[in-house]
């Protein structure tokens, strides 16, 4: 069914229409909305060659669908904060736990992180850098398993996963390519340093027991140092990588994709239109998993004059070029010690909850560098909340593109 253009005009009483959702293909048509005037028609003309969306679900994040707006503003939405889920209490762990991965394995949760402590008197780190790793069935409560499998301080109990090359950032996720093998369902990319320094790839068959997939670095053209990750893109059937560089002095990202997960295609770097050139720290970058056709990022931008840390947020429709928010997702005062150096790190994954249909967790860290440890909080966004299209005063119109969808009905998430 092809549809010229679709327009819909927004009284002011509808200040705030979510885009989250818009073009999805259910037998009724769901309009939520309270007390408001609207109308939606269809507009004919000779259209251009339409956007085929088939019965794919499509987020407003971006113009993608957008052909003009007349006073209607973007509005980045904010998580909310909800519980602290993990301190770093343990003598491996310390304050400087930092690159925390989450991802739903099943009816399990894993975390996997660095564990690390910077002693603030002797102004030095207080003991090496281990990988740890944590477990729960809710997603709130998680549990720290004696895994028994390296030594630390004379003893094995412990919850260290990896003790090896890469453990200053060792970030693993699980495979969902179809063709992987069993041992390696779960791989990993790390940064090896000093000589032949790049990304060292891992891989696991159960998510607890890793090995080297090469002895050598499988990415080598960047500067490595935060949180480099990866993770198996289904509608382009390859891997995608994102890492860390310098560019001019400034922090930032290049990707690059790879069928195999050893070799990887000539890199790009990313582009992020006319958004100002700001160091972004880490990427935190995923592929949506209700819209998969559209990357999520979650960069944590550094403000190098006050040492600080802020998570911010980004997408894209082909995993280069990405509209940036500039606004601060997590600000440095929510809710608490979060304005230290490098305190507000958003970690990489987003996770629904048991019996929480209508939210998404993610997680943020804080209280870095401060006493013996640091802490982990949950936040939770809506399903599809990430940005939505605001009328501040009067009547807002949204005109779409020519479009193109399977079935008869289009259904629209109004907020």
């Amino acid at each position: 069914m092809a549809e010229p253009w679709f327009r819909t005009m927004l009284a002011s009483q509808m200040r705030d229409i979510s885009l989250s959702g818009v073009y999805s293909m259910f037998h009724r048509l769901w309009l939520f909305s309270s007390m408001m005037f609207f109308c939606v028609g269809l507009v004919h003309a000779e259209p251009p060659k339409p956007l085929d969306l088939g019965t794919r679900l499509e987020l407003f994040v971006d113009d993608y669908l957008v052909e003009e707006t007349e006073h209607v503003t973007w509005s980045l939405h904010r998580p909310t904060p909800q519980e602290v889920v993990l301190v770093t209490d343990q003598p491996w762990e310390g304050n400087t736990c930092a690159y925390y991965t989450i991802f739903q394995d099943g009816d399990l949760y894993r975390m996997y992180y660095r564990g690390s402590h910077y002693d603030t008197a002797q102004k030095k780190s207080a003991h090496r850098e281990v990988t740890c790793y944590a477990e729960s069935r809710d997603g709130i409560h998680w549990e720290k398993p004696h895994l028994r499998l390296f030594e630390f301080e004379g003893s094995r109990e412990n919850n260290i996963v990896w003790d090896g090359p890469g453990t200053h950032n060792f970030t693993p996720f699980k495979d969902a390519n179809p063709a992987c093998p069993p041992e390696a369902r779960y791989k990993a990319l790390a940064s090896q340093s000093g000589l032949g320094s790049g990304l060292l790839a891992f891989r696991s068959s159960d998510g607890i027991h890793w090995s080297l997939m090469s002895e050598t670095p499988v990415i080598t053209a960047g500067a490595f140092d935060s949180q480099n990750l990866a993770f198996w893109d289904a509608v382009i059937g390859q891997y995608r990588a994102y890492w860390r560089i310098f560019k001019d002095g400034v922090r930032d990202i290049r990707t690059a994709t790879s069928k195999d997960f050893l070799h990887w295609e000539p890199w790009q770097d990313l582009d992020y239109g006319n958004a100002p050139r700001e160091h972004l720290y880490t990427n935190a970058i995923l592929s949506y998993e209700r819209a998969p056709h559209i990357l999520l990022g979650f960069p944590t931008r550094f403000l190098p004059n006050t040492e600080q840390v802020e998570p911010t947020f980004m997408c894209s429709r082909d995993g280069v070029h990405f509209r940036r928010y500039l606004d601060a997702v997590i600000p440095r005062d929510a809710p608490q010690d979060r304005d230290g150096n490098r305190s507000n790190y958003m970690t990489w994954g987003m996770v629904k909850l048991p019996d929480r249909p209508h939210e998404y967790s993610m997680y943020a860290t804080e209280a870095y560098y401060t006493g013996p440890a640091s802490r982990l909080r949950r936040f939770t966004y809506r399903v599809d909340g990430f940005v939505s299209l605001s009328s501040n005063d009067g009547v807002g119109e949204i005109l779409t593109k020519p479009i193109v969808f399977s079935g008869h009905m289009l259904v629209l998430n109004f907020v």
